[in-house]
């Protein structure tokens, strides 16, 4: 079929594949529950490609009340490299429902939301997810738009978390199956300073799981900062006593401090596994890098993004809320070579 000067319709590519206009229509608008089979969609969406056809979102908007356009409403997740993936997964599974996304960041600062909440509202776009890097409590001002937190809470708005208690049990299940009773921690914030309700969640499910194992730690490294300077200050007094003395296992907040207790242990001529087991969280890239790799429990960040987005095309849709709220995610285990049985 020629692309010239005819404008290809949804009846063009209904014919062009045999199907009706509306699998077509809900093929390409992609609303969650129209049990349009996932290849028919994929044909459907090559079609469309293939043809040149480009939707007429001012008319989609006069017929149906909406733009098909969410908004993203970052808190630092735009502006810092460690929730990045989130984006990614709103992006991804935007598309995938075909809506597109408008994006405004409120760079940590509470008297931004409310203008950037405005600024999306103006533009019509049909509802918003608020993504968090750091998990916590808002106060968001009022609005008509239907909202999706990301990686925080809002009173009973619906809401995605990583299940970070359940991590925090599970990195202890995983030391103690391999034999480690002799246990460091690095990273637990002053009750006064934590900056995130799931870094408590997380501390919690540690304390839980050690107090079921009847295990208490073998030393505790507090900090105020999660970087790799404070991991080696840290494990540096740690390693700073007799060797008979050393813990087994160093549990490591998150990846960049177990980076820290990598430097440390080198300096000391230790080899990590080989000398003592070393396990963290995020799953951060340079996780991947050092060597021996960095066994991490994955923060879930594109699978919260996509969730959000599921949802809030679900919630415009007219779907109820999921029961669960908030939604929790597990964060995974990836095995590298940093962690063995204790000797």
């Amino acid at each position: 079929m020629s692309r010239s000067s005819h404008r290809v319709t949804l009846a063009d590519i209904a014919t062009h594949l045999g199907v009706s206009t509306a699998t077509v229509s809900l093929a390409l608008n992609g609303k969650p529950g129209s049990r349009i089979p996932e290849e028919t969609v994929r044909k459907v969406r090559e079609a469309a490609r293939e043809l040149g056809y480009r939707p007429n979102t001012l008319a989609r908007a006069l017929k149906t009340g909406r733009t098909h356009t969410i908004g993203f409403l970052s808190d630092e997740v735009t502006t810092t490299r460690f929730a990045s993936p989130m984006i990614t997964g709103i992006v991804d599974e935007a598309e995938r429902l075909g809506h597109a996304v408008m994006m405004a960041e409120t760079g940590h600062r509470s008297d931004r939301f409310a203008p950037a909440l405005r600024a999306l509202e103006s533009r019509n776009v049909d509802g918003v997810v608020v993504g968090l890097m750091a998990s916590r409590e808002l106060d968001l001002p009022k609005t008509n738009l239907p909202l999706v937190i990301c990686n925080g809470q809002s009173g009973d708005l619906p809401a995605i978390l990583p299940d970070d208690f359940a991590a925090g049990r599970d990195a202890i299940e995983y030391l103690v199956a391999r034999g480690h009773r002799s246990i460091a921690l690095i990273g637990r914030f002053p009750q006064s300073e934590t900056p995130s309700f799931s870094i408590c969640e997380r501390m919690r499910g540690i304390d839980e799981a050690l107090a079921h194992h009847g295990i208490r730690l073998h030393a505790e490294g507090h900090a105020s900062v999660w970087e790799p300077a404070v991991g080696y200050a840290r494990m540096s007094e740690i390693l700073d006593g007799d060797p008979a003395t050393y813990p087994t296992a160093v549990l490591a907040a998150n990846d960049r401090l177990a980076l820290g207790v990598y430097q440390a242990m080198q300096d000391a001529g230790l080899g990590v596994a080989s000398s003592i087991s070393v396990l963290s969280f995020d799953d951060e890239d340079l996780a991947a890098l050092v060597r021996p790799g960095l066994t991490t429990f994955r923060l879930p960040y594109q699978e919260m993004g996509a969730r959000a987005a599921h949802m809030l095309v679900e919630l415009l849709s007219g779907d109820q809320p999921e029961a669960e709220n908030p939604t929790l995610l597990p964060l995974k285990v990836v095995e590298r070579g940093s962690v063995s049985q204790a000797r």
